[in-house]
């Protein structure tokens, strides 16, 4: 049976097997490979090619269709960046639990699917972005800069601090991306403009000012009405969100601080002077290159081979004695960036540029011009035209800073270590920090119950609150991960009580509730009241027949739009009420913060005067027109270019 299944494995047989073979296996390779969602991410946003855009989209038509995924590892970046900006705008009023609401997961992954699409459009219409752009768009952010000019060593801090941490490589190509799909919107919302006649409808509008008297009406009468039992309830039912028992945990945990690591022996100077030869660049000004650049790009499907014949053609023309490199750049350098200014790169430093391009340019003599040299932008002819080399401060004078940076870094790896030994031994025995702490000799702690909105002990860091509420750890009552709250400051926590929220019972808030029904009822006959006074006013009584001898009636003439007076709140209701006939008044109501009620009266309506504008204001104010108009085109042409692709979004993976 075996030979003659070998005998007959070859031909059309073989084929059969073969395909047969091949189709549950298309059931479990992971779909982006055949155009699909891939089974780690989020959501994908999909097109047909731009030259057959009919294309269906089933197998195997859909491996011509371009995509681009949102994985789930950037939209957990993303979110927890959000987070981050979150807690920092709203301090201690920050509430983890509801911030991992859905409708905030959705809001930000509608945001990684706009800018998935605009990628996708930019690269269907051909938009590249310049390494010249790049480094401009660098050297221009103030984080990046010391005394107004970018610096090397503020940039790889910079990135070595964020979230998640970057090489410079890494945030070269992030930049580019995030220029590639922002350079259509922001040109889009710069083309925005308003007209003359547009913007004399605005002014008048936001110039606008009313005459207004008005009536703050008596409070309504204490309710003293009983509340039934039926009342009561109905009002319970109905608002028992108001009633609810927060949630509580109470945990153990034990604390890891600098103070309970031994202070470090001193560095011998063997090891001293080690990490000086290390790092000697550190100390001091890095050798810089002043260089410029010729680029031939490889059309797609273009001739590489021809690309380069021109590179080397260039390159023997521009080392000609003589030869003007600047104007060589001009006329045939493909780099938008730096074609206009010859060529001119400007100060190059080691770790700006791609690697074959920063190894070629470190290996060449001051004067010198090489290439072709092969980058994945194309073939590049460089000119180095001058070296400033670097200088380094000498041993003696750096000595003491490198042994308290070996000494803090000691200390550090020591407390790594302690916290490390501790989550090891706490993974041992995962339903009790008790053994662990015993043998490193630490003190296992115990805080709470305390809900959410407590700040008591290390429960008032929102990490620690966060891993608290966490559902791992109050189902699993095992004890978390390394919680570091501050420098050299970490604890692990495990939860040893929890409280579920719950409503609490009628019969324990029945005063609470009382007190709601009558302040809703006190509400309403204010309302009901105040309404009748309109009434009244629209019948043609006096607004000062509604004036008590206390309050009176209260002139505000010539009030702005827009200002708080008498709150924002009344403000708008004033101003919402549709201007009044000549020689009439238009009525209307508002609320005070103490529950009364205010009735009011526009007697006239004062448009904005634009002819009286200085024409330096009316341009600034035109110029800020123009940008919220071209804000709402920029989000209207991304709304389009979204509409106008697949979106598909996998909500279990958020």
């Amino acid at each position: 049976m075996l030979q003659k299944l070998r005998d007959r494995s070859s031909g059309w047989v073989a084929t059969v097997i073969i395909a047969l073979l091949m189709i549950p296996f298309l059931f479990v390779v992971d779909q982006s490979y055949l155009g699909g969602m891939g089974a780690n991410n989020v959501a994908q946003v999909k097109a047909p090619p731009s030259w057959w855009k009919g294309a269906p989209g089933f197998w195997p038509v859909s491996l011509l269709w371009e995509h681009q995924e949102v994985s789930g590892e950037e939209f957990r970046q993303r979110f927890e960046q959000a987070r981050m900006l979150a807690r920092q705008q709203q301090g201690e009023a920050f509430d983890p639990r509801q911030f991992e609401s859905i409708e905030n997961k959705r809001r930000v992954l509608d945001e990684l699917i706009d800018e998935k699409a605009l990628l996708l459009a930019a690269g269907r219409e051909g938009v590249v972005v310049s390494d010249a752009a790049v480094r401009e768009y660098i050297a221009s952010i103030p984080a990046f800069q010391v005394d107004g000019k970018f610096n090397m060593d503020a940039y790889r801090m910079a990135l070595s601090s964020q979230y998640p941490p970057r090489t410079p490589s890494q945030f070269d190509e992030l930049v580019r991306q995030s220029l590639r799909q922002s350079l259509v919107p922001m040109a889009v919302g710069n083309s925005a403009f308003v007209t003359d006649a547009e913007l004399d409808r605005l002014l008048r509008l936001s110039g606008e000012t009313r005459d207004v008297e008005l009536v703050v009406l008596p409070p309504a009468p204490e309710d003293t009405a009983a509340v039934t039992d039926d009342d009561a309830k109905a009002w319970y039912e109905a608002h028992t969100a108001d009633f609810m028992r927060p949630e509580r945990v109470g945990i153990e945990y034990v604390e890891v601080t600098a103070q309970q690591v031994p202070e470090p022996a001193p560095a011998d100077e063997a090891t001293l002077r080690q990490r000086y030869e290390e790092e000697k660049l550190r100390f001091g000004e890095p050798e810089r290159r002043l260089a410029s650049h010729i680029l031939v790009r490889v059309p797609e499907g273009g001739d590489a081979a021809a690309a380069e014949r021109k590179a080397a053609e260039l390159a023997r023309q521009a080392a000609a004695p003589g030869a003007d490199f600047a104007a060589l750049a001009r006329e045939h350098s493909e780099d938008p960036g730096s074609r206009d200014a010859g060529g001119d790169l400007g100060w190059v430093e080691r770790g700006t540029m791609v690697a074959p391009f920063e190894e070629a340019l470190f290996a060449m003599q001051a004067g010198e011009v090489r290439g072709p040299v092969k980058t994945d932008f194309g073939w590049h002819v460089l000119q180095l035209r001058e070296v400033k080399e670097g200088a380094a401060r000498p041993f003696e004078e750096v000595r003491d800073e490198l042994a308290r940076e070996l000494a803090q870094a000691e200390r550090e790896r020591a407390f790594s270590e302690l916290v490390g030994r501790l989550t090891d031994l706490a993974y041992e025995n995962p339903s009790s920090l008790e053994p662990a702490a015993r043998e490193l000799k630490l003190e296992v702690r115990k805080l709470g119950p305390f809900s959410r909105d407590d700040t008591v002990g290390i429960a008032a860091a929102p990490e620690v609150k966060r891993a608290a509420f966490s559902e791992a750890l109050i189902e699993d009552g095992t004890a978390s991960d390394p919680i570091q709250i501050g420098p050299q400051h970490s604890v692990l926590i495990r939860v040893v009580e929890h409280e579920p929220a719950e409503a609490m019972p009628l019969a324990e808030v029945r005063g609470q509730v009382e007190a709601a029904v009558r302040a809703d009822r006190r509400n309403k006959a204010a309302v009901a009241a105040a309404e009748a006074a309109l009434e009244r006013l629209r019948k043609g009584e006096a607004l000062a027949a509604l004036a008590t001898a206390e309050d009176g009636v209260m002139p505000l003439p010539g009030l702005p739009r827009g200002a708080p007076v008498p709150s924002r709140e009344a403000n708008r209701a004033i101003f919402a009420v549709a201007a009044p006939e000549e020689g009439k008044a238009a009525f209307g109501r508002f609320a005070l913060p103490d529950g009364r009620q205010a009735v009011f009266a526009v007697n006239a309506v004062h448009p904005g005067k634009p002819e009286e504008l200085p024409q330096e204001q009316r341009a600034l104010l035109r110029q800020q027109f123009a940008q919220i108009d071209g804000a709402a085109a920029a989000e209207d042409y991304i709304r389009r270019i979204r509409s106008q692709f697949k979106v598909r979004i996998d909500e279990t993976q958020l």
